[in-house]
Parts: C-alpha cells; sequence; structure tokens
C-alpha cells in the first residue's frame, strides 16, 4: 500500500510525463522543402519510374528489308507464318522492360491493324492477323503498358500534304484508341515534320510541318481520350527525344526545357534536346532511343550485328543511368517472333545488370550527413538507404551544398555509384564530386553536373574505406532520396 508521500510523488511524475508529451505533441513539425516552379506530372512521375521501354518496328519493311518503304508496296507482302505477340511480350517482360511500343503505322502508310479508313492494312495482307490488338493483348496478360506510335507522314494515302489527310489521321487516332486502350505513350515521329520534300510514293510534295499538323488540336483530340498520356516527339510535350539515336542522354541532362519554338522535325536542335536546360519552363525529360540492330527494322543481314549485352549494359549506363528512359528497339524477324540472337543479348543484358546491383554497400556501413533539415530525422541520413525514392535527405532552406559519407569497419570494392533526386520536388543538382578515401587519403574518383531521377556512374573497381558525395550547387536547397554504392 502507497503512503500518502509516495502517492504524491507519483501523481508529480505523471504530471510531469503528460507535460512533456503536450509539449512534444505541440512542436512544430518540420517543413519539407518547397517545390520548384516546374516539377514532372504525376504521369511523367511514373513514366521516369518505369526506366526501360521495348519499341517495336514491324511492318511491310520487314518483308521488303527496306528502312523506309514508298507506300505502293502490296499488302499480300506482310505475311508472317508464325507471328507470337505473346513470344515478344514474354522476353520484354523477362528483360526488365515496364511498357512496349508499337510501330502501328510507319511511313508507307500500311496499318497493322484492320482501320476501316484505309485499303492499305493487314485486312488485306498475306497474314490478316490484327497485330495491334494482339500485341495489346499480350502486353496486358503480362502486366506491360501499351503505346503506339502513328507515323503522321504517310507515304500511301493520296491526300497526304492537303487538309483531308489531317482528318484522316485523326480518324485512325480515335480508332486506335477507341479499340486498344488504355495507351500509356503516343509516339509522334518528327519524320517529314517540319519543311518536309518527301509526298507520296514516288513523288514530291512540300509541306510545312510545324503548322500543317495542327499539333495542338490534334494532341487535344488525343488527351479527351487518354487524359494521362505520355506525348513523345522532338518538342514533347510529354517527353523529348534525346538528340540521337545512338543510346546516349547528355552527362549534363536537365529534365526541363523551353519548347515554344520546337517542334516535330526542327533541324539544329540536337544538343539542346540531349542536354536540356536549366532555365527551362516545361518538364520535358529526354527519352533515350536506340535499336538493337543497326537497322530498326529486321533485315536477316543484320542477324551477326545484334548489340551484344555488355554493349546493352553501356547503353543502360548512358541512357537510365543519366536520368533518362531507355526506349529499346526489338524489331520482330520475318516469321513474327523476336530472332534467338536478339533474345540471347536481351537475357545475357539482363544477368549483366542483375549481377552489377545485386550488392549494395550502404546499409552495411556508418552514413552521415553534414546537416539534416531542421534537425529532423525525417530528412536525415536515413532516408538515403531506405529503398523508398520518395523519402528523402534535405538541407534547410538556403544551403545548397551538403555531403554525404559513408564509412565501413574494412576497405569495400566499388564498382557503380548510384545517385536519386526527388524529382517530385522538381530538379535541384548542377554540380557534385564523389571523393573515396583511400589508405587514409581523399581522392576524387567520379564528379557531374546534373542527378534528375537517376545518376549512375562508374568507380572502376576501387578499394576504399570512406566514400563521400558532395553537392556543391542546387538551385534550392539540397534534397537527395538515394545514395547507394554497389
Amino acid at each position: 500500500m502507497f503512503t500518502p508521500l509516495r502517492f504524491t510523488g507519483m501523481r508529480l511524475i505523471l504530471k510531469v510525463c503528460s507535460l512533456v508529451l503536450i509539449l512534444s505533441s505541440c512542436a512544430a513539425p518540420v517543413k519539407p522543402p518547397a517545390a520548384l516552379e516546374v516539377v514532372p506530372s504525376p504521369a511523367q512521375l511514373r513514366w521516369h519510374r518505369m526506366e526501360m521501354n521495348a519499341f517495336v518496328h514491324f511492318s511491310i519493311n520487314t518483308f521488303t528489308d527496306k528502312e523506309w518503304g514508298y507506300g505502293d508496296e502490296s499488302p499480300l507482302l506482310f505475311n508472317p507464318d508464325s507471328l507470337n505477340t505473346d513470344q515478344w511480350t514474354r522476353i520484354f517482360k523477362e528483360t526488365g522492360f515496364k511498357s512496349v511500343i508499337l510501330t502501328s503505322k510507319h511511313h508507307d502508310g500500311f496499318c497493322l491493324w484492320p482501320s476501316q479508313y484505309t485499303v492499305h492494312s493487314v485486312a488485306r495482307a498475306g497474314n490478316k492477323t490484327d497485330v495491334v490488338g494482339s500485341l495489346a493483348r499480350s502486353a496486358k496478360n503480362e502486366g506491360l503498358n501499351f503505346g503506339i506510335y502513328l507515323s503522321p507522314w504517310d507515304r500511301n494515302h493520296a491526300e497526304y500534304g492537303r487538309p483531308a489527310y489531317v482528318e484522316y489521321y485523326r480518324n485512325q487516332l480515335k480508332e486506335l484508341f477507341g479499340l486498344y486502350g488504355p495507351v500509356f505513350e503516343m509516339w509522334f515521329d518528327g519524320a517529314n515534320g517540319g519543311d518536309g520534300f518527301y509526298g507520296g510514293a514516288r513523288e514530291t510534295r512540300k509541306i510545312n510541318g510545324s503548322t500543317y499538323y495542327d499539333w495542338p488540336g490534334t494532341l487535344e483530340l488525343v488527351r479527351s481520350m487518354e487524359p494521362e498520356i505520355i506525348f513523345f516527339s522532338d518538342a514533347g510535350p510529354g517527353v523529348r527525344w534525346v538528340g540521337n539515336e545512338r543510346g546516349i542522354a547528355g552527362e549534363t541532362n536537365w529534365n526541363t526545357i523551353t519548347a515554344d519554338t520546337l517542334f516535330a522535325g526542327k533541324a539544329g536542335i540536337e544538343n539542346l534536346l540531349q542536354t536540356g536546360n536549366p532555365d527551362g519552363t516545361k518538364w520535358i525529360p529526354a527519352e533515350v532511343d536506340v535499336s538493337i540492330r543497326p537497322g530498326w527494322f529486321y533485315h536477316a543481314s543484320q542477324d551477326s550485328l545484334v548489340k551484344s549485352p555488355e554493349k546493352l549494359f553501356d547503353i543502360w549506363l548512358t541512357s537510365v543511368g543519366r536520368g533518362s528512359t531507355l526506349l529499346l528497339n526489338i524489331p520482330p524477324d520475318r516469321h513474327g517472333r523476336i530472332h534467338r540472337r536478339d533474345e540471347q543479348a536481351l537475357m545475357g543484358f539482363r544477368k549483366i545488370l542483375e549481377k552489377a546491383f545485386e550488392k549494395p554497400l550502404v546499409a552495411g556501413g556508418a552514413l552521415e550527413v553534414s546537416q539534416d533539415r531542421g534537425g529532423s530525422d525525417q530528412y536525415g541520413a536515413g532516408s538515403l538507404m531506405d529503398g523508398d525514392d520518395q523519402t528523402y535527405w534535405a538541407t534547410d532552406d538556403g544551403v545548397t551544398s551538403g555531403t554525404a559519407t559513408v564509412r565501413w569497419t574494412s576497405p569495400k570494392v566499388m564498382h557503380y555509384i548510384m545517385l536519386q533526386e526527388p524529382i517530385a520536388l522538381g530538379q535541384r543538382v548542377s554540380s557534385f564530386v564523389v571523393e573515396a578515401e583511400i589508405n587514409g587519403a581523399w581522392r576524387e574518383v567520379a564528379q557531374g553536373t546534373t542527378i534528375g531521377y537517376k545518376r549512375v556512374l562508374a568507380l572502376d573497381g576501387i578499394e576504399a574505406s570512406a566514400l563521400r558525395v558532395s553537392i556543391n550547387q542546387s538551385k534550392n536547397c539540397v534534397a537527395l532520396s538515394t545514395l547507394e554504392v554497389y
């Protein structure tokens, strides 16, 4: 039984504890960093996280051994004898692709679905299979997003270059989106998009592509059917061309760009498209499109020229590893299947990718940062290694530089470092350095400008007991969501 003195003491302790809890609950939470003026849309954020998508060029060209057809080829030539879109999507899924985009109609005007607006389609082909419908179903079964490429240029259509063709093009968009949606990305190729000179099959017909297609009206039409669609073209507005077809994003790669004066097919803008603009007014990230073969369509003469797994990994480093999304073209052969050499290269690439990033090292070390925003653990070092790209380390407002250091009890062999920014807040970092402590001395082992969604740099197997990332310049306070070493 408590004595009165003891009972009074207990009440005093309880009151003190209650007061502490009240004061703790009243403490103002630390505010997150304010987002920059230009940030990605939710659809663009989902696109960034896909990282790798498949592209499929398949058409009359597959059977004529051409890259650009004339538009006067007989539909009967299209005759794959063992078409299997399930095989395509199985391979794509196993490689790690999240989506597939199909050339539903290339420049020759041949349609891979039985369009009611033309006879130049699979409805008159040697193989009448609705390829668009088949791939849309196969993609859905594998959990892959489905995208459509519909070439604005059409060398088969008699009215190309005249107003009637724009109506035809829009009718086909309504047909595709109505029959095969949902569609996550719409590809608008720049071929003949500027002041073009190619007309129909064998003649010249000059157009001013920047005004002829009435892109604002066409995009508005597509958005009415698919509000969250991502549009690809040189100018976006969803994602932009990277400026080359070699699989290389800029080492400086801003997701922002000012697109007011850009349009599909405009010449002389390759360098701008590759690097972006730190002061750009729109979030239009670069998509890296490249083919697994020298050509975009299948050619038997290129069977020995399929990119090796090692080359595909190099391309991954210069695309995904520089903050872009990789769109890798894998063209089916004349049988309607992915060739075994392409499949072998993809499976080899997947093994290299998995091996390179299978052993993260940061969790086994002690990680410290130069400053926690507001002294809060919420924005401390732990957010750099929790595997969540939506949590992040941040500094106080106005602090535009900082360091994150990881130390191990014994030296580690390091091949790659991966950094990520929480890009929902915008892209901030414009200069950083990576240093390693080797034999007691700090040595610079890598440096860069932009980070963006993801930046991966090779460390070439150095052996070090500590690694330090110094953010030297940021648009506002530092915000970093991932620091990982492999």
